[in-house]
């Protein structure tokens, strides 16, 4: 029988100029929708996984086009929250060479963001549920949103089912004194906790020595420390960290390390020439998941996540749209992007 995992959070119509054009240049748009969790959704239901997908949207067609966004992958959305106004948007201006990607939200009174705890049912939410998902993206939409986290928190604790968190903090959704108080709260019910070289810093002041990310130099073994630190403070029973060395907004060179209480686990490096990075945290978040599940080993764990995530950066869009087979044969060794006939 299938693993079943729930995942909660906001999807948002995402609008991009063509190819590298800038917000200034763009006479047009592409339209596609994804978000942390949606992005998780949709890579687990590829792997195979019963996915569940939690949000609120309106009842209007930009809505249902972020609905059968999910469908079309399988995802559950029989739990999706239909009312509100609108649909949150994000515009992605792609980056390249030493020119940063970037990002304007406008995401202000989305459905989501006024929901209120009547719109979510915990109880049924999370029958036959195996895990559960959320970002801190999530929480940080607002005071109301932050509480049905803590409410969905307590109730998958109270069934046993063990709780992931992307620590994911975006300084354009609220203060690093604020996300520090509030993910706090809700790391308590968490097992499992992701973040990258920046967030453990941001959210809670734990910074990995000899690192700096502006000049895109690592020193894994800062890491060690960090995910230590992490796991004592808040009782995490396993960390996983990113590890992104950013050579310029074309090419990375992208690796993780993931703690389990006792060993200390770095994947291999692999050096991306980047399609589309937006999804790439969600992708390795979902590919751990997946590992766990699976009943990987730390090791096998953290080398399917970092592989999964790896093939998401060639990927246009926000979600992964990988199979297990082909994230296998990469986190095998197989790395030579050969034509497959």
């Amino acid at each position: 029988m299938s693993k079943r995992v729930v995942t909660f959070g906001e999807i948002m119509l995402r609008l991009e100029p063509e190819g590298y054009y800038r917000f200034l240049q763009a006479t047009s748009y592409g339209a596609t929708y994804g978000g942390g969790e949606a992005n998780v959704a949709v890579s687990l239901a590829n792997f195979g996984l019963d996915s569940r997908y939690v949000t609120k949207l309106p009842k209007h067609e930009i809505g249902q086009a972020g609905v059968n966004a999910l469908r079309q992958f399988g995802v559950d959305t029989s739990f999706i929250s239909r009312g509100g106004d609108r649909v949150g948007i994000y515009f992605l201006e792609k980056g390249a060479s030493q020119r940063a990607s970037k990002v304007i939200y406008d995401r202000a009174g989305s459905s989501i963001a006024t929901a209120a705890p009547t719109d979510f049912d915990w109880d049924t939410i999370f029958e036959g549920a195996d895990w559960f998902h959320f970002t801190g993206i999530t929480p940080a939409l607002g005071d109301n949103i932050a509480q049905i986290c803590i409410e969905a928190c307590q109730k998958a604790k109270e069934k046993g089912i063990p709780i992931s968190c992307d620590l994911n903090y975006r300084n354009k959704l609220w203060s690093k004194e604020k996300a520090r108080e509030v993910m706090t709260k809700l790391c308590e019910y968490v097992d499992v906790c992701i973040s990258n070289e920046e967030d453990a810093s941001d959210v809670f002041g734990i910074k990995a020595s000899g690192t700096d990310v502006t000049t895109g130099k690592l020193n894994a073994e800062g890491y060690k420390e960090v995910a230590e630190r992490l796991a004592r403070e808040h009782g995490f029973k396993k960390v996983a960290i990113t590890l992104r060395e950013s050579i310029s907004a074309n090419d990375n060179v992208w690796a993780a390390m993931l703690y389990d209480g006792s060993e200390y686990c770095f994947s291999k490096k692999y050096p991306v020439h980047i399609v589309d990075r937006v999804g790439g945290g969600d992708s390795f978040g979902a590919g751990l998941i997946y590992g766990i599940l699976s009943g990987y080993t730390t090791r096998q764990t953290v080398e399917f996540a970092v592989a999964a995530s790896c093939l998401k950066h060639s990927i246009e869009g926000d979600f992964n749209m990988v199979s297990v087979d082909e994230v296998q044969k990469l986190a095998g060794g197989d790395a030579s992007g050969r034509v497959q006939r």
